[in-house]
């Protein structure tokens, strides 16, 4: 089958534009300091911009990753996020960051970053790491034991997990390809969304009974 020039050029044009806005868009500019002023700068990439002869040094700082974050919760762990809500400098930069702490036997429970790969750096501690491949890789577990000075790698989109499996806490820390990679908690999204799913369409899908379905939707529903 023969094709035209100006058709290859139209195909080739939409998978360029398709792939670019999968990504967080590259910066045109030195920076793009995010405010939430409507009447002043230009909108890019959901945030309007800061006047460049307005941006300081601490538009582009954060202070307290050296902190360890409150674990007192059901999964004993807890993310300290630095993304462009927390610096108005990295508006546009494509990257963030969290610290994640563990108590002994504490977990990041399975979730996915929808905008972001992120790779994990562990500090201290030992921890089970892993992430599952989609459906067409036939949901492949990919796992390892990390010790400190251990780097694992997340892609972008998939299921993964982080479980200490020491004694002792640990403490990782993790850069993500967005300024902003979002975070769907698996069990919290299914189990406690607003409203509601119909437990019979859960209880199908997991194989499950319907009244344990009810019972995890109880369990997760958010707390007002």
């Amino acid at each position: 089958m023969m094709f035209s020039k100006s058709l290859i050029l139209i195909t080739i044009s939409a998978l360029v534009i398709s792939f670019a806005k999968a990504y967080d868009p590259s910066p045109l500019q030195d920076f793009c300091v995010a405010i939430n002023d409507l009447k002043n700068g230009d909108f890019v990439n959901g945030k309007f911009c800061k006047d460049p002869k307005q941006v300081k040094a601490e538009d582009f700082f954060y202070s307290g990753l050296n902190r360890a974050g409150n674990t007192d919760n059901k999964v004993r762990s807890n993310v300290t996020t630095v993304n462009v809500d927390q610096i108005p400098g990295l508006n546009t930069m494509g990257i963030s960051l969290v610290r994640i702490d563990y108590a002994p036997y504490g977990q990041n429970p399975p979730h996915t970053h929808p905008r972001g790969t992120e790779i994990l750096v562990l500090v201290e501690g030992t921890l089970y790491v892993g992430f599952v491949s989609s459906n067409q890789d036939k949901n492949r577990l990919f796992a390892k034991v990390l010790n400190p000075g251990d780097v694992f790698v997340f892609p972008i989109g998939m299921i993964h997990f982080q479980v200490n499996i020491g004694k002792t806490p640990a403490v990782a820390f993790a850069g993500l390809s967005s300024q902003n990679a979002g975070v769907i908690t698996i069990a919290n999204t299914v189990f406690g969304s607003v409203p509601p799913i119909n437990p019979e369409i859960l209880a199908q899908a997991f194989q499950l009974d319907a009244n344990v379905v009810k019972d995890l939707e109880a369990k997760f529903a958010p707390k007002n």
